[in-house]
């Protein structure tokens, strides 16, 4: 069975992120569900149904477990407790030793690390596809091949890739398709739509988005996720019930917190582009974007993050790092405040700048997650710590 399949939505993305997965209310319940901060439950004697945290199935986990399946058009999601968390237990839910996983070269700093170092000691071998060289994932297909994994829009560099080919493929031969959207989020981009077959969100940026919670979800055919989870028991990637309610809060304002963060970063990406000490700026809303075209049509919106390279290479960077004042120079994204960080000292530290340069992250290069300031005065900080 394909490890995906797109549900219909009963209601619009704004009013899922509110509702979705709740029960019926009657008179005398709590508006705001409670946290059950209980790692185990009395049973049954005799029951071999255990409702127990590390197995994912308790209050809190449930509930927004069903909200974000519904949220990405899956029969079901599980969160786990980061988002490394989930791109690894996602896929050795579906690949074993002997197998061939083709990745996108284009991918977070840390997915690099787990597929090139970890995956391969366990006997996975591992093929990066530059993935806008024409024909490349057919050309690097084994019979061992299992899986493709790409990430889009990627970070730092804000590509776009074309799934519609990449889908028709995995397709055609039965293999699956794994996307990591968080950058996207759900508000932007849900990658069941367009022949995916697994999404995989890092929750602690957009789903959650107020820097205060560590998570990871995947999502696919109820199948599938029951693979995951044992994946998420033996390896111990369950987040606890005050995480998942966390998160379940930062949910409920996704749809209107990406809306902002969508019109500002459009805005404080033309500023950008118009600037002298900037060499490029880099945001699918551009129409200098190599990806505009794409975007344009696979999204729903441009979203939040934007990068950018200073003229002055890594000099440049070091002053206008130390010259801000309302974002904050801290790793993470997607949240409500303003964030700026270098990917040559985070995501990106293991390799060295010739590496990064060939995946388009030359010295000097900056990314910028767009929070919930007005947009003025994130321009207006911008501006002093460029002159």
């Amino acid at each position: 069975m394909s490890p995906s399949k797109k549900s219909a939505r009963p209601h619009a993305l704004a009013t899922l992120v509110l509702h979705a997965g709740d029960a019926p209310h009657a008179p005398g319940d709590p508006v705001v569900p409670p946290l059950v901060q209980s790692v185990n439950y009395v049973q049954e004697p005799g029951s071999d149904e255990l409702m127990y945290t590390r197995y994912g199935n308790t209050p809190n986990a449930e509930r927004i477990q069903k909200r974000i399946a519904a949220l990405e058009g899956a029969e079901e999601a599980l969160v786990l407790s980061s988002g490394m968390g989930a791109t690894a237990c996602g896929l050795l839910a579906l690949l074993r030793p002997g197998d061939h996983l083709l990745a996108s070269q284009y991918i977070y700093g840390g997915t690099h690390r787990l597929l090139t170092e970890e995956f391969t000691q366990m006997g996975i071998d591992v093929t990066l596809v530059e993935p806008f060289e024409p024909r490349a994932w057919r050309r690097r297909l084994r019979k061992e091949t299992r899986a493709i994994f790409i990430e889009s829009p990627v970070n730092p560099t804000c590509r776009v890739l074309d799934m519609r080919g990449v889908s028709l493929l995995t397709k055609e031969l039965g293999i699956a398709l794994v996307v990591d959207s968080t950058f996207a989020s759900p508000v932007n981009f849900r990658p069941l739509e367009h022949g995916a077959d697994v999404v995989i969100h890092s929750a602690t940026k957009f789903l959650n988005g107020h820097h205060d919670v560590l998570g990871g979800v995947v999502c696919g055919t109820s199948p599938y996720i029951d693979e995951v989870r044992q994946k998420e028991i033996v390896w111990g990637q369950t987040p606890d019930p005050f995480a998942c309610w966390l998160l379940e809060r930062g949910l409920k304002t996704l749809d209107v917190r990406v809306q902002r963060q969508n019109e500002s970063a459009m805005e404080i990406a033309q500023w950008l582009e118009a600037r002298k000490e900037v060499r490029r700026c880099h945001y699918p809303g551009l129409t200098s974007h190599p990806d505009h075209a794409v975007a344009k049509d696979q999204l729903d919106g441009f979203g939040g993050m934007i990068a950018f390279e200073l003229a002055g290479g890594a000099r440049a960077a070091d002053r206008f790092a130390k010259r801000l004042k309302l974002a904050r120079y801290a790793a993470s994204l997607g949240g409500v405040d303003t964030l700026v960080s270098e990917p040559r000292f985070s995501s990106h530290a293991r390799m060295s700048a010739d590496q990064r340069a060939t995946i388009g992250i030359p010295d000097g290069f900056i990314r910028l997650s767009v929070g919930l300031e007005a947009v003025n005065d994130i321009i207006a900080d911008l501006e002093q710590a460029l002159r």
